[in-house]
C-alpha cells in the first residue's frame, strides 16, 4: 500500500522543444502530466514547492486520477529544479571518504556551494572544461527544504524537507588547490551538478540514513557505500546550516560523497571526454551522464 504523500516529482519536457513541465512518476513507466491535470499550479519546481502542502495535495491528487499520462520514452527528464536559490554543499561528511585521505572525521559540518547555473538534468552532458585536467565524479544524497526556516531545532529539522533526489558533485581537482584553495570555483563550472531523476518526498523513503549509494564510470564500479556512513545526519545539517542563512523552498542541500573518488586512487583516476558517469542511491533512482 503507497503511502500518503508518496510521490516521485519531475520536471520534463515534451516533443517539440515546449516548455518545461511538473509530472510525477507513475507506475508502468508513464509520467503524469501535472501541468495538464491542475493547470493552475506553478510550472516551476522552486515556485511548486513554495505553494506548500496545497500545492502536494493537487499533485496527489492528479497522481491518483490516473488520467494525463504520457509514455516516459516521449519526454525529457530535466533537473527536479532548475531555479533553487541556493545549491548548499558539504565537505568530508562520509566516514570511509574520510579514511581514504587518512584524515580525521571533522568536528563540525565544512559548508561550500555552488552556483544554481552548474545544474543538468539526470541524462544531460557533463562538458568537460579546458581549464581542468582532473575532473572527478562525487555521487552524493541531495535534501531538498519544502519549508522556510531559520535557526531550525535538530528536533524538527526534517519537517522542513519535501524530498531527496541523487546529484553529481562533479569536481575539477586541480582547482581545489588553486585560487587560495577555496572550493566554490572547482565545483561550479558549468554543468558541474547533475541532478535528478526525480524528487522523492520523504514518505517514499523508509530511512534515509540508510541507504545504497553507489558510482560506476564506464560500467566499473567506483563508490560503493550507504548514507548510514554520514558523520552529520541531517537533523544536524540542517539546524547547522540554518544558524547561517535561512532556509527556502527549493534549496538543494548536497550532503557528501563517500570513498572511492578518482583523486585518492592509486594511482589518481579523472574523467576524459566519451566517459559515462552512473549515479544511483537505492529509492531514489539512477542519473547517467556522458562527459563532453
Amino acid at each position: 500500500m503507497r503511502l500518503l504523500g508518496a510521490m516521485r516529482l519531475v520536471r520534463f519536457r515534451g516533443t517539440g522543444g515546449a516548455e518545461p513541465r511538473l509530472g510525477l512518476e507513475a507506475a508502468g513507466g508513464s509520467v503524469v502530466d501535472l501541468s495538464a491535470a491542475e493547470p493552475a499550479l506553478p510550472r516551476s519546481m522552486r515556485a511548486f514547492l513554495e505553494s506548500g502542502p496545497s500545492g502536494l495535495a493537487a499533485a496527489q491528487r492528479a497522481l491518483e486520477s490516473g488520467r494525463h499520462r504520457v509514455p516516459r520514452g516521449t519526454v525529457q527528464l530535466l533537473a527536479p529544479i532548475g531555479d533553487p536559490e541556493k545549491v548548499i554543499c558539504v565537505g568530508l561528511n562520509y566516514r570511509d571518504h574520510c579514511l581514504e585521505q587518512d584524515l580525521r572525521s571533522p568536528q563540525e559540518p565544512i559548508i561550500f556551494s555552488k552556483f544554481p547555473s552548474a545544474i543538468i538534468g539526470p541524462f544531460d552532458d557533463i562538458i568537460h572544461p579546458e581549464e581542468s585536467s582532473e575532473v572527478d565524479w562525487e555521487v552524493e544524497l541531495a535534501a531538498v527544504i519544502g519549508k522556510k526556516g531559520r535557526h531550525i531545532e535538530e528536533s524538527s529539522a526534517l519537517d522542513h524537507v519535501v524530498g531527496f533526489t541523487v546529484a553529481n558533485d562533479v569536481s575539477a581537482r586541480d582547482w581545489q588547490r588553486r585560487n587560495g584553495r577555496q572550493w566554490l570555483l572547482s565545483k561550479t563550472f558549468d554543468t558541474f551538478c547533475p541532478l535528478g531523476p526525480a524528487l522523492v518526498t520523504k514518505e517514499a523513503v523508509a530511512d534515509v540514513h540508510n541507504l545504497r549509494i553507489r558510482c560506476s564510470v564506464n560500467g566499473r564500479l567506483m563508490q560503493d557505500s550507504s548514507t548510514n556512513q554520514l558523520i552529520f545526519p541531517l537533523p544536524k545539517l540542517i539546524a547547522w546550516v540554518s544558524q547561517f542563512v535561512t532556509l527556502v523552498p527549493g534549496d538543494i542541500l548536497l550532503t557528501g560523497t563517500p570513498a572511492g573518488v578518482g583523486l585518492f586512487r592509486k594511482p589518481p583516476v579523472f574523467l576524459k571526454r566519451g566517459d559515462e558517469v552512473q549515479c544511483e542511491i537505492e529509492e531514489l533512482g539512477t542519473i547517467c551522464n556522458k562527459v563532453v
